[in-house]
């Protein structure tokens, strides 16, 4: 390796209770490209943290183009040249593009008026946009872009920065296939102009897309490097874990009641003119695959009743369900799993017992009195079985890391012994690890007997979990794949419009 950019020397950081860094080291060399992988919990947003001058180290050296640094606020990092792409976009879209790119940053004119030169403002801002290979004007609103091209503006405010070394943190987890590509195309400009970026990711695939090394966390320490020669899927997945993962997607038993769950020409608000009919099979898994927009998460919120349909019909063991609010699905054990689980599927200030048995209060009370010995007999029985790591059942979920919120979720519904559940982005955000318990869980919940729709932009995951394979674009099916037919080309076809003879 050329001679460090960074080079972190041994980092460790203690909170109350909790050892976060034991000892880590991280080098990036100018114009390298580092995978940053690890399980929730591993130590990789605070070690991010203490570079960016949120938190600092309780010991060990920061080295920055050869010599000592200090990182001690957010200021010193920009300073310093160091660049953030959060999960979470932080753009203002009231402003046009330069606006943003230049925030804080304005050319000025007019001596102590400090009047913003627009003019000069654009023109540089198509400057950076430009190098990024992207055809936007500076003055074009933010709001009109994509969620990618809105990435690519946070980008340009870094490289406008000055920024030498950009952190990415999961910039992809909203993205679809295509505008995935794009981003990794952007990685391997900015790497061949010299700009070093640590890529921090839980879809291992594109890590080794985009990775020169690969540095694993675990538990707070340096667990392995990979060169680029030895990255693959396995031996990312055992420094993570400390162990091979088996069965990485389980196959079900085979037995399928077909026709348990029908929905027949349901029509949503956002695509009105468009009705969507299918049926999952009691004991199956119904993948929904389709670019981002194609409508649908709209189906999973009409079907459980957060968005009204404006038509259509929904069958729940040959029976008609009439579902006006999300209290008639639940009533009918039809549960939604939503994309946002901090958002929509959970109450992150309350307890993990209190957002358990949130949902069904009503079976541990009586006369208006909850039981509190039930309600924490049920959560805790929810938390052994799906194995949620938490200290206790009181402590509140904003604690948790993502794949335990995310069984908390589930917890929820599985204490209320669901027919129909409905996952939303199950796995976004989540590492290997809580990835293979999920999908275990999701298999014996069809095995069991539930049926069971799993909307996910992971191709992978789609492959891998479903028994089939339901296409949308622009609100409509344009093809249902048998287990067989199910390919990354026979979806992506589908996805853009083309229907495939032999689907449904």
């Amino acid at each position: 390796m050329d001679a460090p950019l960074l080079n972190l020397r041994g980092i460790t950081k203690r909170f109350p209770g909790v050892l976060a860094l034991d000892d880590v080291a991280l080098a990036v060399a100018p114009g390298e490209v580092v995978g940053l992988i690890g399980e929730n919990g591993a130590g990789k947003s605070t070690l991010m943290n203490i570079l960016g001058g949120v938190h600092q180290a309780d010991a060990g050296t920061i080295r920055w183009a050869g010599r000592p640094a200090a990182i001690r606020s957010v200021a010193d990092s920009i300073a310093l040249g160091i660049g953030f792409i959060h999960q979470e976009l932080n753009v203002l879209d009231n402003l046009d593009v330069a606006g943003n790119v230049f925030l804080g940053r304005e050319p000025t004119w007019g001596g102590p008026l400090r009047l913003v030169n627009r003019r000069a403002m654009f023109a540089r801002a198509e400057t950076y946009l430009r190098r990024l290979g992207l055809d936007l004007a500076g003055r074009a609103p933010l709001k009109e872009l994509s969620l990618a091209q809105q990435q690519m503006v946070e980008i340009a405010k870094a490289l406008s920065q000055d920024a030498r070394l950009l952190i990415m943190d999961e910039p992809t987890s909203s993205l679809t296939l295509a505008e995935t590509d794009r981003l990794l195309a952007t990685v391997r400009e900015l790497r061949i102009q010299g700009v070093s970026v640590i890529y921090i990711s839980h879809r291992l695939a594109e890590v080794s897309q985009c990775a020169d090394r690969v540095v694993v966390l675990r538990d707070g320490r340096n667990a392995g490097e990979l060169g680029r020669g030895e990255i693959t899927h396995q031996a990312m997945v055992r420094l993570m874990v400390g162990r091979d993962l088996e069965d990485w997607y389980v196959r079900g038993s085979g037995h399928v009641e077909p026709g348990y769950f029908q929905v027949r020409g349901l029509r949503t608000r956002a695509h009105p003119g468009s009705a969507v009919s299918f049926e999952v099979g009691r004991g199956e898994i119904l993948g929904f695959a389709g670019l981002v927009g194609a409508g649908r998460s709209e189906v999973a919120q009409a079907i459980f009743g957060v968005d009204a349909a404006r038509a259509g019909e929904v069958r729940l063991g040959g029976r008609p369900l009439r579902i006006r609010h999300a209290r008639d699905a639940i009533d009918a054990g039809l549960f939604l799993v939503p994309e946002d689980r901090r958002k929509a599927g959970l109450v992150t200030e309350m307890t993990v017992r209190e957002n358990i048995t949130l949902a069904g209060l009503w079976r541990w009370t009586v006369a208006g009195l909850i039981r509190r010995a039930k309600e924490a007999e049920v959560a805790r029985a929810q938390v052994a079985s799906l194995r949620v790591k938490t200290p206790t059942i009181e402590t509140r979920v904003l604690a948790l890391s993502g794949g335990n919120q995310q069984k908390v979720v589930l917890a929820k519904w599985l204490a209320l012994e669901p027919k129909v559940l409905i996952f939303d982005e199950p796995t976004r955000g989540i590492d290997v690890g809580a990835k293979a318990e999920i999908y275990r869980l999701m298999r014996a919940l069809a095995d069991g007997g539930a049926a069971l729709i799993m909307i996910s932009s992971d191709m992978e995951e789609v492959l891998g979990v479903s028994d089939r394979v339901a296409v949308m674009h622009e609100g409509t099916i344009t093809g249902i794949l048998d287990r067989e037919a199910c390919t990354e080309e026979a979806i992506m076809q589908l996805a853009t419009g083309h229907c495939l003879l032999g689907s449904e």
